[in-house]
């Protein structure tokens, strides 16, 4: 069964299990796959000390194209959602006013997803991980899965695989050795991938941030925005133009000219979003990410959009289940509002937009976990996600009048975290 089984064993051993009530779920999802195989995961302490590559860096094998496009979601996947979306159900949804109101995901939160192994999903076997291929799509379902729950803590706690997923994909061995186990192992490391800049009509290949070469390596100048958790992170990716390429580059929080402040946002709050200030930011030449071909910048970027994608699909679901109860039930003239055309007519043009938007986005996945051009399908994926997510959060707020301006219903902050599909770059992959 592989890497499905190998997340509910870890799961299973758990203590949050039982704390969340996912005993029953987890036992079960288990034994099913235990009928199949069984694959183990080893874990590594926590440590950033440099090592010395020496070969050719591990990189997950590409999934075959069996020419049909398929969404039916393998049994590997199946488990790991199934218990993803009962633990956004218990957890994330009932939290997230308060994420909300600290500006920041509790530890609690990344503690239990720390026991799912989230960082482990696009890790190698080899370095620790649970994965012998490449699966964007198994990372877009679980975007979505947490989204449902809430989305500025989903992004808080996939801002660490993010990094760890860029390591895996395009690092050198030195760096997948240096970095990687520490994802790996119990205690994860706060981590951020950096590429917004404040500044309007943003765009991640025309970057502000730079890198100079120096006779030591790079020196660094420029502001990030958006960036998740930055005051506790301790490792950076950060997108920065070297000699007019846009490059990813490794940064430690503890390196000199290193500074950070509150980043506030009308949405995303329990992402604690932040300010990486670098002022004359010295690193060594071996900080680039991998070879820093422009080509692997440019998967980056198409892969985050395709993780926002994702997220945009899971909130607007929960908005559609919880527009389509409340219209039942909320009366009018004496009968429910479900009963007035222009009422199902918006919830149905919310279910459609929905549909599109998630079949664009496994699309795009299954391309690029096969290794195909997928920009075309990544394009039209953020595109409808940024418009019809925005549109389906206006909508639910609609649909509830009155009540969908107050706090005493969640949709006016689903509202608010779409608004965040079209302006966010980064942060997130899959």
């Amino acid at each position: 069964m592989g890497i499905g089984l190998a997340v509910l064993n870890r799961i299973a051993s758990s203590p949050a299990v039982d704390r969340l009530g996912l005993r029953k779920t987890t036992e079960k999802a288990v034994y099913q796959g235990a009928k199949t195989g069984f694959r183990a995961a080893g874990t590594a302490g926590r440590t950033f000390k440099r090592v010395k590559g020496s070969g050719a860096p591990a990189r997950l094998a590409r999934t075959t194209d069996s020419g049909v496009f398929d969404l039916t979601p393998t049994d590997d996947q199946t488990m790991i959602v199934g218990v993803v979306k009962e633990f956004a159900a218990k957890v994330l949804r009932p939290g997230a006013a308060e994420a909300e109101a600290a500006n920041d995901t509790s530890k609690e939160v990344f503690a239990q997803t720390s026991d799912f192994g989230l960082t482990l999903l696009n890790i190698p076997e080899a370095l620790g991980g649970l994965s012998e291929d490449r699966s964007a799509v198994t990372g877009v379902l679980v975007a979505e899965a947490l989204a449902e729950g809430d989305m500025g803590q989903a992004v808080a706690v996939l801002a660490p695989a993010a990094v760890a997923t860029a390591i895996s994909l395009w690092g050198s061995d030195s760096q997948q050795q240096t970095y990687l186990p520490v994802f790996a192992g119990e205690d994860i490391p706060t981590a951020a991938l950096a590429v917004a800049e404040p500044r309007p009509l943003f765009d991640p290949f025309a970057l502000s941030t730079t890198a100079v070469r120096t006779d030591t390596g790079y020196r660094l100048n420029g502001i990030k925005s958006a960036v998740v958790r930055g005051i506790e992170a301790e490792l950076f990716i950060v997108a920065v133009d070297l000699d007019g390429s846009p490059t990813l580059v490794l940064l430690e929080s503890s390196t000199e000219g290193v500074s950070i402040e509150a980043d506030p946002s009308m949405g995303l709050r329990a992402a604690g979003l932040s300010r990486l200030i670098l002022t004359d930011v010295d690193i060594d030449a071996d900080a680039v990410l991998g070879d820093g071909s422009e080509a692997d910048y440019r998967e980056c970027i198409r892969l985050s959009r395709l993780a926002w994608a994702a997220l945009a699909v899971g909130t607007g679901r929960a908005v559609l289940d919880y527009v389509s109860d409340y219209v039942k039930t909320r009366n009018a003239f004496g009968e429910p509002i479900a009963h007035r055309q222009a009422v199902a007519f918006m919830v149905a043009n919310i279910a459609i937009e929905l549909e599109g938007m998630r079949l664009t986005t496994l699309r795009a996945a299954s391309r690029a976990e096969q290794g195909l051009d997928f920009s075309r399908e990544v394009a039209l994926a953020h595109r409808l996600a940024s418009e019809h997510g925005m549109k389906i959060g206006t909508d639910g707020v609609q649909l509830l009048g009155g009540h969908g301006f107050v706090k005493e219903h969640p949709v006016e902050r689903w509202y608010r975290d779409l608004r965040a599909i079209g302006l966010m770059e980064g942060a997130v992959l899959v």
